[in-house]
């Protein structure tokens, strides 16, 4: 601890701050990004086997599950605005010499934003004002529109990683942008492909965790069931390509950005024959303390050899490298990231094959409090990934171009703090708004399939979409004559 509070004070006073604010609202955000991206797509897949076989229940799911996603939606604009306007405050030094070479990926990403937004309204007010079909294909753009917007981020984010498509006049700014190659990096392949994976793996498990709670409650009805069924399948499916996907941006990293997955392996000299510590600590002359060491795997995983030669920490100056306290929380974050992967993939195969062989889920409570718990897990290997794309490729904001200390803003370091002490206020209360208003559509529909509802048109996601709607309850007063509460006015021939 005290060594990585020495690490933030280092640099300019405005520094410390400056990275404590990013990383607290990137934190926060990326807690709402999988539902951004992946549950237009699972809502649309149960959306679609209500239509195909015309079931009540899927569609009542789909419908709410649309509701849930407006609702991130609207808090994902503040979280999703702040982050953008901390870009040009906070780091005016990268964009203000950068920005024209990477921007584009921001420009995509606001135009897929802007399409989303559209696209949500037009679902949300189809449910029941167009055609069942047509209202199902008018929202088929939806999830594309969540990938576009993936690829405009995950574009900038490779190219911070890895940069390329431009040359350097005597000046020493970019000139001569390429653009297709701006974008198209060497890591962005490997990076968005499992950026994307990891947001519909994660969306899926946190939705599944929600219904297998219900279940641990005794609500086994069908609409648990379904509602646990579909998002799960989609978790437990991408899980094994998940673990793949994950070892080949490890080894694209290994290639590409050597002294980050030097950070991620606590690698200290350049060697061949390199163990794999699995956590542990990096200490300042190198050694390791704590951890379980395994021999050769390190040099194993990374050219399929313990022959294979791993570049250490040591084959760049001490400057050019994250310092032994940002090298181990790198690692710590890999491991979890891995071990988390390793346990999921093992829930998926339960799933797999109980259902292969019951065509039905386990019995066991067990199962459904480990399907619970794999939502929350999956989350923090969300918040794992982005730590150690982060904070492996420090010192570096633009890597091997411009350090971080160089980008920052000259503002003073105090009205940095009164500002992110401003921030934490507000995320504390958009936070607290957005489960609040979840927990309150939670219960309302809860109430409405216990027949409870206290009025029949009470929530517009629990009656059911495309029928009839309920008629409005008149409760004019005969002794005032004051019109209904719901805004009609009373029939002809009634109280004046």
């Amino acid at each position: 601890m005290n060594s990585l509070t020495a690490l933030l004070a280092s640099g300019p006073e405005q520094l410390a701050p400056a990275r404590q604010m990013m990383a607290f609202t990137l934190g926060c955000h990326i807690l709402l990004v999988p539902f951004g991206v992946a549950l237009p797509f699972i809502t649309l897949i149960m959306h679609h086997r209500a239509l195909r076989k015309n079931d009540p229940v899927a569609l009542l799911l789909a419908r709410r599950w649309s509701a849930v996603m407006a609702v991130q939606f609207a808090v994902g604009i503040v979280t999703g605005t702040v982050l953008s306007l901390e870009f040009g405050l906070l780091w005016p030094g990268m964009m203000g010499l950068w920005g024209d070479v990477f921007g584009l990926g921001f420009g995509v990403e606001a135009w897929a934003f802007f399409l989303e937004a559209v696209l949500i309204a037009i679902y949300l007010y189809g449910w029941r004002r167009l055609k069942p079909w047509t209202h199902f294909w008018l929202a088929v753009p939806l999830p594309f529109t969540a990938l576009m917007g993936a690829f405009g981020i995950i574009g900038a984010n490779s190219w911070m990683n890895t940069p390329q498509g431009f040359t350097l006049d005597a000046n020493g700014r970019p000139t001569d942008v390429s653009v297709q190659q701006a974008v198209f990096t060497p890591m962005f392949g490997p990076e968005y492909w499992h950026f994307v994976v990891a947001m519909f793996l994660t969306a899926g498990y946190v939705v599944a965790g929600v219904y297998a709670m219900g279940w641990l409650r005794g609500r086994r009805d069908r609409y648990h069931k379904l509602g646990f069924c579909v998002p799960f399948t989609v978790a437990a499916i991408l899980t094994p390509l998940q673990f793949f996907l994950g070892d080949n941006i490890a080894r694209q990293v290994y290639h590409k950005q050597p002294v980050k997955f030097a950070a991620a392996e606590i690698v200290w000299n350049t060697d061949t024959h390199v163990p794999e510590y699995l956590f542990g600590r990096l200490q300042s002359d190198g050694s390791v303390k704590g951890g379980l060491k395994i021999p050769n795997l390190d040099s194993f995983l990374a050219g399929f050899s313990a022959k294979t030669q791993v570049t250490g920490l040591t084959s760049v100056p001490a400057a050019d490298r994250p310092t032994p306290a940002e090298a181990t929380l790198v690692h710590w974050t890999f491991d979890i990231m891995a071990t988390i992967g390793s346990v999921l993939i093992l829930l998926a195969l339960w799933y797999a094959l109980y259902w292969w062989r019951r065509r039905d889920l386990p019995k066991t409570p067990w199962f459904f409090r480990c399907a619970a718990l794999a939502g929350v897990a999956s989350v923090i290997t969300v918040e794992c990934g982005w730590i150690t794309t982060e904070v492996g490729r420090q010192p570096w904001i633009v890597y091997q171009y411009m350090r971080v200390s160089d980008a920052v803003t000259p503002t003073e370091a105090g009205s940095l703090w009164t500002m992110f002490a401003i921030i934490v206020v507000v995320y504390v209360l958009v936070f607290g708004a957005f489960v609040g208003v979840v927990r309150m559509m939670s219960r309302r529909w809860r109430r409405s399939d216990l027949g409870l509802a206290r009025r029949p048109d009470e929530g517009p996601e629990s009656d059911t979409p495309y029928g009839p709607r309920p008629e409005p309850v008149a409760v004019a007063s005969a002794s005032t004559g004051l019109p209904p509460e719901d805004g009609t006015r009373p029939a002809e021939g009634g109280t004046e």
